[in-house]
């Protein structure tokens, strides 16, 4: 189970147990998603995170089916390479071996089918008989909701909650329902095709008589309604393979009208494939664009600085992720300052909730501003949108709210005036550390003593470089040279005065960060590698800090852990002291190939590589454990991580740019290769539907022992691709 934590930790996932099901299956559309074990259902065991999700509220926590009241035998389970279906394959164990109907295992044959469509769970079971003759069983359906905020499952003890309201039976459906303290009602409707035998408050029953080789259908539809006076759902296989032949050519439309990429690879193949419809179905139509969800269970809602950095990483295949991001931040940009939820003017979210805990502001979360990074990051995202697309007119739109994040930059988040930015939290319940690296414990000195707000990060300096260079190039297309020029100068002096504050020549790198009383926070860590990614590392110290990035105290083989397992505070099983973070290492090793060193570049998309081969589906999480590789082992789980997880799934395009040196100058309609290498594993590699400006090439690229050889296989319309050798 997931304990309440301490004041100061109160917002992370502590867990007792481990989860029910490491092989858990999850399905997402829009804003509903399922946390299923193998077998396809909802149990309430281990640490109970499982359920049917909407809007941070979990509309279903209990599910199962059973044969004659008992479980089936598994066979097999596999979400469909689309993230479309779960198709779970079972049979039923030895039944009633001591009485009348005797049922030797494996005489049946269940099938069973999920899939989410419109804030509503279809579901489809078939049932066989392989036997000689006549079986005569009953299948059940059980069900249970207890409406628990995600925060709940996570640990958050509440004192009150609120009433949930009497089950509504009839002849085909179930209806459960909650009033929650906010006055919400939220209705969890279940309707079956055919007409169970038997209904209750909780379980379906159907009496089955199925001649040799004969076949029973059933079919049931969940749909979470979030008002009372939402419309009955419909149910049947009607209405399932409609909701399927949707939902398949939804998806298959998203895939299709964005590039596409190819390899002599087949594991790098499963990677990118399983990629590409990750991040297809983590991403919810919003009415100001489609914005990427962080992940799965914890994290299924707009994050800013993870939709930010996912944005960046694909911003190459599919630039329109970018514009939704842009969009959706600039409307939600704070407008006044309030200490209760970090906010201050021209800031970017950090979290939106809609559940009952952010409703009723016993969370901070319902739009909360504690991330000092989401603001510049904000900035150099429509920066870099603008060098991929050349779409000034966007550009111009949101101008007003880039404007604004500066100011923010320049005088909230540079309260004191030295040329830094820091954070500190305004309010108890605030996050306490507000970098990506948020854990409490997060941030130290090198004998782990905590370091004392205000705090100014590493990365975030280089954050702010990047965003007043990106933002100095907007002004200029924009016609403000005055205010372009202030932004370079600016951007010059803080590169001057970073690299003197806060290089560190005892650890041989950047620190961590600079504490309250501006003492380095002397810790080597992957922090530092964001220095490389944001260009503001001087070259010399980019070199020594790439090489110590790859040492044997921080690359374990499979990618760099997030701190150096010579620190004090160093845990390879802490979610940020130690462990390893596919975006984290794809920062960085677009980082270094940007200083040349795409060799080194190449050892970490080796690592990530390797990594994909041993994780279920080939989907790489949020985090997995420091420990250093082994040979004939995979990597170490992180047991509460996301699975699947927006920046990480994002990965594997970035680590592939970098090592092509991949740019776009949209005014001369170019794509531009600078200096391309392939790692060991990929001898080709196929690029489709690439597009710049008005036109769209397909590359082969293939790998040579000293260089890539690039070959335009197609071209229609200005597309133009130059090599730099």
């Amino acid at each position: 189970m997931v304990k309440k934590i301490q004041l100061d930790e109160q917002w992370y996932i502590l867990a007792t147990s481990s989860p029910a099901d490491e092989r858990r299956r999850v399905l997402k559309h829009n804003d509903l998603f399922a946390l299923l074990d193998r077998f396809g259902d909802i149990q309430p065991i281990g640490m109970a995170e499982e359920g049917l999700y909407c809007g941070d509220t979990r509309f279903l926590s209990h599910h199962e089916l059973l044969i004659d009241g008992v479980r089936p035998m598994f066979l097999n389970s596999t979400v469909k390479d689309d993230n479309g279906l779960l198709i779970v394959e079972l049979m039923n164990p030895d039944l009633h071996v001591d009485g009348k109907n005797k049922i030797d295992k494996g005489l049946l044959h269940i099938f069973r089918a999920k899939l989410l469509w419109n804030n509503t769970c279809h579901e489809h079971v078939r049932i066989v008989n392989f036997g000689m003759e006549e079986i005569n069983t009953c299948l059940s359906l059980e069900f249970g909701a207890d409406y628990a905020d995600i925060f709940e499952v996570r640990g958050f003890r509440r004192d009150k909650r609120g009433e949930f309201m009497p089950v509504q039976t009839g002849d085909s459906e179930l209806l459960l329902g909650y009033r929650g303290r906010d006055n919400a009602v939220r209705k969890t409707r279940i309707t079956f095709d055919p007409v169970p035998d038997h209904l209750n408050a909780n379980r379906a029953e159907f009496k089955l008589a199925l001649p040799p080789k004969g076949e029973a259908h059933v079919y049931a539809t969940i749909r979470c309604e979030a008002d009372s006076h939402e419309a009955p759902a419909a149910s049947g296989a009607d209405n399932y393979f409609s909701a399927l032949t949707q939902s398949t050519a939804a998806t298959g439309s998203l895939l299709n009208n964005r590039c596409k990429i190819s390899t002599s690879n087949a594991m790098v193949n499963h990677w990118l494939d399983r990629s590409a419809s990750d991040l297809v179905m983590l991403t919810s139509t919003l009415p100001e664009g489609d914005y990427p969800y962080a992940g799965v269970p914890w994290y299924s809602t707009t994050f800013g600085r993870d939709g930010i950095l996912t944005a960046r990483e694909c911003l190459w295949i599919d630039p329109s992720l970018a514009k939704g991001v842009l969009t959706f931040l600039s409307a939600t940009q704070a407008t006044e300052e309030d200490a209760s939820r970090d906010a201050e003017p021209g800031k970017i979210l950090h979290e939106a909730r809609r559940g009952e805990l952010a409703a009723l502001d016993e969370i901070p979360f319902r739009r909360y501003y504690g991330t000092v990074d989401a603001t510049p990051l904000f900035v150099g995202l429509a920066g870099a949108y603008f060098e991929r697309t050349g779409d000034l007119e966007f550009i111009r739109s949101i101008w007003p709210n880039i404007q604004r994040a500066l100011h923010w930059i320049d005088h909230y988040g540079d309260s004191d005036g030295d040329g830094f930015v820091e954070y500190r939290r305004h309010s108890d319940t605030g996050l306490e550390q507000q970098g990506w690296k948020d854990s409490h414990d997060s941030i130290f000195h090198r004998d782990g003593e905590f370091a004392k707000a205000p705090i100014a990060l590493c990365e975030v300096q280089g954050y702010v470089y990047e965003a007043k260079l990106r933002a100095a190039r907007l002004a200029e297309l924009l016609g403000d040279n005055a205010l372009a020029q202030q932004l370079k100068d600016a951007a010059q002096l803080l590169k001057k005065n970073f690299n003197e504050a806060f290089w560190c020549e005892e650890i041989g790198t950047y620190a961590i960060a600079l504490d309250g009383d501006k003492r380095q926070c002397a810790v080597s860590s992957s922090n530092a590698g964001h220095a490389l990614w944001t260009g503001i590392a001087s070259q010399e110290h980019a070199e020594k800090v790439a090489d110590q990035l790859l040492s044997e105290d921080l690359f374990c083989g499979w990618g760099i852990r997030t701190i150096s397992s010579k620190e004090v505070r160093y845990n390879p099983m802490a979610y940020h002291n130690g462990s390893v973070w596919p975006h984290d290492n794809a920062l960085i090793a677009k980082g270094m190939a940007g200083y040349g060193f795409t060799g080194k570049a190449m050892r970490i998309f080796t690592g990530l590589f390797d990594t994909s081969q041993f994780v279920d589906q080939h989907r790489l999480p949020e985090l997995f454990c420091g420990f250093c590789k082994r040979p004939g082992e995979g990597p170490t789980l992180y047991p509460v991580a996301c699975s699947p997880q927006a920046w990480a799934a994002a990965s594997v395009y970035y680590l592939l740019q970098a090592c092509l040196g991949l740019s776009f100058d949209p005014e001369k309609s170019e794509i531009r290769f600078r200096h391309p290498q392939l790692p060991p594993f990929l001898e080709t590699v196929e690029i489709k539907d690439l597009a710049i400006g008005g036109g769209t090439v397909d590359l082969r690229l293939q790998r040579y022992p000293n260089n890539v050889g690039i070959n335009v296989v197609r071209k229609e319309g200005n597309a133009e691709v130059v090599v730099v050798a």
